[in-house]
């Protein structure tokens, strides 16, 4: 079988109304996704609090991304990347409405230390 080659920069015909997530493949202890934002942002008072830790780089587009804890949130330009650790608690405050912000998050197991 050869593998197909994908962009995961390629732009939809019409942009979507709601986020895209989007499974590429899946390994035994990682899965990883392509995600499409056109302005959405996590509900008001919703925070993420994952099992499994998750490294997401910003390929286009802009966001602003907000750990508890913290007053305000850091804005993502495109080739920023964060490493999240599971249960640290996070969410999307926005992202760009004129255009698509799209993410590469990889899902994952943390090696235990020690």
């Amino acid at each position: 079988m050869i593998p197909e080659i994908a962009n995961l920069l390629t732009p939809f015909p019409t942009p979507p109304d709601e986020e895209i997530f989007e499974e590429l493949f899946r390994g035994r202890s990682c899965r990883v996704e392509r995600i499409i934002s056109t302005g959405q942002a996590t509900r008001e008072g919703q925070w993420y609090d994952q099992e499994h830790a998750e490294w997401v780089v910003l390929l286009s587009g802009s966001a602003v991304l907000r750990f508890e804890g913290e007053t305000e949130g850091r804005t993502l330009n495109p080739g920023d990347a964060v490493n999240i650790p599971a249960h640290c608690r996070h969410r999307v405050e926005a992202t760009a409405a004129d255009r698509e912000s799209v993410w590469l998050a990889i899902h994952y197991e943390p090696v235990e230390n020690g």
